[in-house]
């Protein structure tokens, strides 16, 4: 039986990609090799890379590992290199030539053919579902509720990659939802480019909370959580049930960039800064104790010292429970590389990436000192030198701080095997800025 390995870089969503396309290898008679796995101790017979293009620094991680493996192949410990994702997508006529160890580019329109010499035969579509192979851990599955986006933020290349908005039927997703369920999935995470755009182009109007409800209704499904929101016409009904249902996690994923009116109409964000915090205000008010994660950019063409000024009295005024920030730089293709010079110098932005990451450090730490002493109710994902390793609602895997649970007298009563995958209670005992420390109640 011939073994693959995939190596999946960047978002969840290529991660449910590679799922998905594992599983169909599988079927196809493939042995597959964990990623991570000696190529040449496993006997690795196709190496595919799943790469991401987006920014900078990600095409970089996809080069250096497509070169990793582009030398375990001319040292003849795998037979073959294949690439495919976003990169492949992106840049299909230059890679063949700057990286000929590899064997096979595939574009984001030519996944047949990639199947194809895989050995999978497939008479399906790209949206029908047709099994996953989780490579997360078996409690919690990310679900991709549609593809690309109509979007055209001017520094985002995401729809010159993956193009328009495509929601993904509703049946197709819960027909998916109760499958991983069955296979023991307690968490699903919701995910798209854009999951506030979710059943406009199939439905004619946005249905993310009538699909929320629905896979509520999945037996063993106990969390469910939102990411990568749109803050331009959120869906209110998504409010109202995240209220009321206790499967809807209080948790929301949205990026908002900016606060700065002239910033945002740089970017077409599609809102202004009182938009955007009228909605920050709506979330707060609707939701009690929502716990709100997003995403800043500092150095966009526009950004002036006012309007950073503005971004950092913003973030400090409404106090992100979580918050990362990037750097802006120029992506060819793009709006904002066309039309909008990049004038702002890297040790400015640097400065002010600086400046706005110590400002939410401060406001990240007051968030988990707060929590001290309270009950919550966690999801344990592992257990490593003898310490639990668990979320609340308010931490989402990969991204968030996690919950260490230490307490030795109370993990020696547990059967661990059991545990990981399930609920405890636990008061939080100290915390830091990422992680808390709590014992078992």
């Amino acid at each position: 039986m011939p073994k693959l390995q995939l190596i999946t870089l960047g978002c969840s969503k290529n991660r449910v990609d590679s799922e998905h396309l594992l599983s169909r290898a599988v079927e196809a008679g493939w042995e597959i090799s964990p990623e991570g796995e000696d190529l040449a101790a496993a006997g690795v017979d196709t190496v595919l890379i799943n790469t991401c293009g987006f920014i900078g620094d990600a095409k970089e991680e996809s080069i250096n590992v497509i070169l990793e493996a582009g030398r375990a192949r001319s040292e003849g410990l795998v037979r073959r290199l294949l690439v495919f994702g976003c990169l492949a997508q992106r840049y299909r006529d230059e890679l063949p030539e700057l990286l000929p160890e590899v064997d096979g580019f595939y574009g984001m329109n030519e996944m047949g053919r990639l199947k194809a010499d895989l050995g999978i035969v497939d008479a399906t579509t790209d949206l029908e579902y047709v099994g996953r192979r989780l490579t997360t851990p078996k409690h919690y599955a990310y679900l991709k509720i549609s593809e690309g986006c109509d979007r055209r933020c001017s520094y985002c290349a995401i729809p010159l990659i993956r193009g328009p908005h495509v929601s993904v039927p509703e049946e197709i997703l819960l027909r998916e939802a109760r499958a991983l369920a069955a296979a023991g999935v307690k968490e699903l995470i919701l995910i798209a480019q854009d999951t506030t755009y979710y059943g406009l182009d199939i439905y004619g109007k946005r249905t993310l909370g009538r699909l929320i409800e629905k896979i509520s209704e999945i037996e063993g499904i106990e969390w469910i959580r939102i990411h990568y929101s749109y803050p331009d016409a959120f869906p209110e009904d998504v409010l109202e049930i995240m209220a009321s249902n206790s499967k809807l996690c209080k948790y929301i994923d949205i990026p908002l960039q900016h606060s700065a009116d002239a910033v945002l109409k740089a970017m077409h964000r599609s809102v202004d800064g009182r938009q955007t915090r009228e909605l920050v205000e709506k979330f707060r008010r609707m939701v009690p104790d929502v716990v709100l994660r997003t995403t800043m950019m500092v150095g966009h063409p526009g950004e002036g010292d006012a309007e950073f000024e503005d971004l950092l009295d913003f973030v400090k005024e409404y106090r992100f429970e979580r918050l990362g920030a990037f750097q802006y730089s120029e992506e060819e293709g793009t709006f904002g590389a066309l039309n909008l010079p990049d004038i702002i110098a890297p040790e400015v932005k640097q400065e002010r990436y600086n400046r706005l990451m110590e400002a939410q450090s401060a406001i990240s730490e007051d968030f988990n000192l707060s929590r001290i002493g309270r009950r919550e109710k966690v999801l344990v994902d592992s257990y490593t030198d003898g310490v639990l390793v668990a979320r609340s609602y308010g931490e989402s895997p990969e991204v968030d701080g996690e919950i260490l649970i230490g307490d030795t007298q109370s993990i020696n009563k547990l059967d661990i095997n059991n545990t990981i995958g399930n609920f405890v209670d636990v008061e939080i005992r100290s915390a830091s800025e990422y992680d808390l420390l709590a014992e078992i109640v």
